[in-house]
Formats: C-alpha cells, sequence, structure tokens
C-alpha cells in the first residue's frame, strides 16, 4: 500500500477527476482554455443558467480547477492551472483510439 503522502496525492487527484466528471464542467474548461470569462458568458456558451453555471463553477473552484476575482458586478473565472487542458488532448487520443476499435469491431460482424 503506499505511504500515507502518496495516499493523499491519490485523493487529490481524485477530487479532481470527481470535479470534471460533467459534460458541462468540460465545456466550461473548453471555454476558458481561451481566457478569462464572466459568469454570463460561460453561461450563454454552455447554453445554461447562470444558477446552474455557477454550481458547476464552484465544484471547481474548490478542487483548485479555477480561481474567479470580481470586476465590479460580473464575477470573471479563469484556469489555476492551464496545464490541466492537455489531459483533455489525451482524452481526445483515447477516444479516437476506442472509436477505431470499435469500427474494426463492427467490420469483424
Amino acid at each position: 500500500m503506499p505511504d500515507k503522502n502518496k495516499w493523499l496525492l491519490y485523493e487529490k487527484e481524485a477530487e479532481i477527476a470527481g470535479a470534471i466528471s460533467h459534460p458541462l464542467r468540460v465545456a466550461i474548461l473548453d471555454f476558458l482554455k481561451d481566457g478569462d470569462q464572466c459568469v454570463c458568458d460561460i453561461a450563454e456558451f454552455v447554453g445554461s443558467e447562470r444558477s446552474n453555471v455557477s454550481r458547476h463553477l464552484a465544484v471547481m473552484v474548490n478542487s483548485g480547477l479555477l480561481e474567479y476575482h470580481k470586476e465590479g458586478l460580473n464575477v470573471i473565472y479563469s484556469l489555476k492551472c492551464k496545464c490541466f487542458i492537455d489531459f483533455f488532448a489525451c482524452a481526445a487520443k483515447v477516444v479516437k483510439q476506442q472509436a477505431k476499435e470499435n469500427e474494426q469491431l463492427l467490420r469483424a460482424i
């Protein structure tokens, strides 16, 4: 079994993975990769109510993925660590590989 410090790291990584376990959150992260955005623009991009988007944003802020600041009445969100977007490039490769394997399986039937 991993030592205590390693286990704490696993727990934090699992928390981060959980914070992106909703398609709307993935869409928000994709939108924020191009720069800071206010809640109103994020809600419009994902096609959801601001209150719903705010709940999803709170989950990602609490997990350490996002940070925010206020500009007047607007709350502006940004990626706290931009390297996280690399994860999605890797995930896209996995999806492509799965699609290839499924295509081969379909041809075999």
